[in-house]
């Protein structure tokens, strides 16, 4: 391969790049034009959610019930009954495979798409996204909501100028507020303006020394802040207490509820890219308990979102994904609760070019492996990125000299495409 290479005129970056246009030699047309990412730490349990086994004996099946959806034959777990009814508007991957069962590293394949390196800290999707296609009217390009839930949500390798926007406090909290978007006390314009002019000469004394780049890519950063100073539309974004009380009862007055509302009224003022994190879902005992009482939020959340979208015409053009780090153990344990399980796990999307009403791929019948077309981070970031108009073939530097795919591997799941 390197010979041939090296006859053709062509780098080893061109052979990358080559293999994977291979794989996708004509990809599809852009659908979306935002992404929201829910993302639910812990490593949720697929048994009791997308992925029931009502036939399985009691030790696999668990105590949570499988029940019907809005699509015939499909069955989710009990504790889904409000997504059970709008799953005719989702494409449901029951085949999510890696091999990573430590909470980091499983964090790491879904955020960045990537297998964890020790050479390279790879960017996330939203940073990928921030820095390809960059923001549209004021607004910060990423943002994670309520902040950034893992390191592996920020920019790795790039520029910390596409690091996200973080509010700063919950959208459900009692008086919540967004950080940075006023003056802080005792300091006015005239100040703010003072103090802006003396931090431009600070770094015009850096302007092509050893420290420039990053100099550049605060400047980029405090540009950005200082536009959502100035701007009353960007300021109105955020502002959740503007939804119908009625709207925001609909999501849930919760966490799960008012971060899921935020995201949508994010995405429909312009932010490309949002990441909601949302609960904790290790749960290595008591697991059918636990999700029974504390799950109920979040399914009302999604469907909610999922409904809201829909009725403002905004579904087609948003692509909700709904993950986590890994799945649960196929067999209950001792304690009654479910240990890591990255063999096999669920993953929901909805909008942004993907299927209404689609199930992909089979786990076996106790839930322990993939049983029919198994899909994996790489194919995932492929398909995001794919779906909002940025080149997964795409070669980006890291460190100022060394190229790297956005995605390596991995195919666009054409199955999954509508």
């Amino acid at each position: 391969m390197l010979k041939a290479g090296a006859l053709a005129g062509l780098g080893f970056g061109d052979l990358l790049r080559n293999a994977a246009h291979a794989q996708d030699l004509e990809l599809p047309a852009p659908k979306a034009q935002a992404v929201i990412q829910i993302f639910l730490p812990g490593g949720l349990a697929h048994q009791e959610t997308f992925d029931p086994k009502p036939y399985a004996p009691i030790a696999y099946r668990g105590d949570v019930k499988a029940i019907g959806t809005s699509l015939d034959g499909v069955q989710f777990g009990s504790i889904l009954a409000r997504t059970a009814q709008v799953a005719d508007k989702l494409t449901v991957i029951r085949s999510f495979t890696h091999g990573e069962a430590a909470h980091e590293r499983g964090v790491h394949n879904m955020l960045t798409g990537f297998r964890p390196s020790p050479a390279v800290v790879y960017p996330s999707m939203g940073s990928v996204v921030a820095h390809e296609l960059g923001g549209r009217h004021d607004l910060p390009p990423y943002v994670c909501v309520p902040n950034q839930p893992s390191v592996y949500a920020g920019t790795g390798y790039l520029s910390s100028s596409y690091a996200p926007f973080g509010l700063g406090s919950d959208p459900a909290s009692k008086g919540f507020r967004v950080r940075d978007l006023d003056l802080p006390g005792g300091v006015d314009d005239a100040r703010f303006a003072r103090r802006r002019a003396m931090l431009e000469r600070v770094n015009t004394h850096f302007d092509g020394g050893d420290l420039a780049d990053e100099v550049g890519a605060m400047d980029a950063f405090y540009e950005r802040a200082y536009t959502l100073l100035s701007s009353p539309e960007a300021k109105d974004a955020f502002q959740i207490e503007r939804e119908p009380g009625k709207l925001r009862d609909l999501y849930g007055r919760n966490a799960a509820g008012q971060r899921l509302l935020m995201a949508r009224r994010l995405v429909e003022k312009g932010v490309r890219f949002v990441t909601v994190n949302v609960g904790g879902w290790d749960m290595h005992d008591q697991i059918s308990q636990r999700m029974k009482r504390e799950f109920p939020p979040v399914d009302q959340a999604f469907a909610a979102l999922i409904d809201d979208l829909d009725q403002r015409g905004m579904l087609d053009s948003t692509l909700v994904l709904f993950t986590t780090e890994f799945g649960r153990t196929p067999k209950v344990n001792k304690d009654g609760g479910r240990d890591h399980w990255p063999r096999v796990f669920s993953v929901a999307l909805a909008g942004g070019g993907v299927k209404r009403g689609h199930v992909h791929g089979a786990s076996d019948s106790t839930a322990t492996g993939v049983e029919e077309q198994g899909v994996g981070p790489e194919d995932l970031a492929r398909t995001v990125f794919t779906l909002i108009g940025v080149d997964p073939n795409k070669q980006l530097l890291a460190g100022g000299n060394r190229p790297l795919l956005l995605v390596k591997g991995g195919r666009v799941m054409r199955d999954v495409l509508a």
